[in-house]
């Protein structure tokens, strides 16, 4: 029954890392399993790596703890794999309520995020004002269309899987700054074999690579690094408003005209239908996933 619960809590993780608004390290998070997590990330490079020479698999395995990760893995794998044909349907046909949802999310992941901030002192405030400014920053900058080239689907991967052991980022976040996050959909959702492992390998390389500076940066700075992970989720929210009009646009490897620059505007602004109520519906329910997590693992802590 553990790991059918460690299954489940996979698929959670999973389905966090589809959807650009709650990353799969917020769920390990919430649900108790983060510091094993990182313990069994980190343990694959430090410790099962030179047992497997030294000891063999069995001494190796056990060291990974690779049971724990592979059940895991798994969970996630299913998830991610039977989402993701849904997720890129759904930004085709109802962009505006998918956009509110994430907006919803993202809101929520801020406020639980940054409510585990121990102490609220000015290097806080401003490493959460820095980390504001940077990302709206990089909304405003960052292009929807970036290269398909074979390294920046790599690269792409190797930043998206860090995201994913950190509460606060969404790997698929990232994949959206990078301009990727569809790209990445509809190569899973129409296996893309080429493309999935280039990717897949960037995120072994960039898991194992940063996995370790990362949870040192979270045992020691843990303060800033939330404040400043509350930040980036904030100036953040300008990426995943639902109302946007395009300015620029290009064509795709198919011929298909796309979004170049977009540009965050009211919703009186929209050039289509708003769907003002709905949106806000959708907001509040995405909201409301988030709010009903962080209480079930605050009982269950309790218990």
């Amino acid at each position: 029954m553990q790991r059918v619960f460690l299954f489940l809590k996979g698929m959670a993780m999973g389905a966090a890392d589809v959807v650009p608004g709650v990353s799969g390290g917020t769920i390990a998070f919430i649900t108790g399993i983060y510091e094993e997590l990182i313990n069994s990330i980190q343990s694959i490079s430090t410790e099962a790596l030179p047992a497997l020479f030294k000891e063999g698999l069995p001494s190796a395995w056990k060291k990974a703890n690779a049971n724990f990760l592979l059940v895991l893995l798994s969970g996630i794998a299913v998830s991610v794999l039977s989402l993701a044909k849904g997720i890129s349907h759904l930004l085709e046909t109802q962009p505006v309520l998918v956009w509110s949802f994430f907006f919803g999310l993202i809101v929520a992941s801020a406020v639980v995020v940054g409510k585990s901030v121990e102490k609220w002192n000015a290097t806080a405030v401003i490493i959460m004002v820095a980390g504001i400014g940077l990302a709206y920053f990089i909304t405003v900058a960052s292009p929807a269309k970036t290269p398909e080239a074979w390294w920046f689907i790599f690269l792409s991967g190797s930043l998206a899987i860090c995201a994913m052991i950190l509460p606060g980022i969404s790997g698929s976040f990232i994949l959206l700054l990078l301009g990727k996050y569809k790209y990445i959909l509809n190569a899973l959702s129409e296996l893309d074999l080429q493309t999935i492992l280039l990717f897949l390998s960037g995120c072994v390389v960039g898991l194992l690579s940063f996995a370790r500076l990362l949870s040192w940066m979270f045992k020691h700075y843990k303060n800033t690094t939330i404040a400043m992970l509350t930040g980036f989720m904030i100036g953040s929210l300008n990426k995943v408003w639902p109302w946007k009009i395009t300015t620029q646009t290009t064509l795709d490897r198919h011929g298909e005209e796309i979004p170049l620059t977009q540009k965050s505007v009211l919703p009186q602004n929209f050039d289509a239908d708003p769907q003002l109520i709905w949106a806000l519906v959708a907001a509040i329910v995405g909201f409301a996933v988030i709010w009903v997590l962080e209480s079930r693992s605050k009982i269950s802590a309790k218990t």
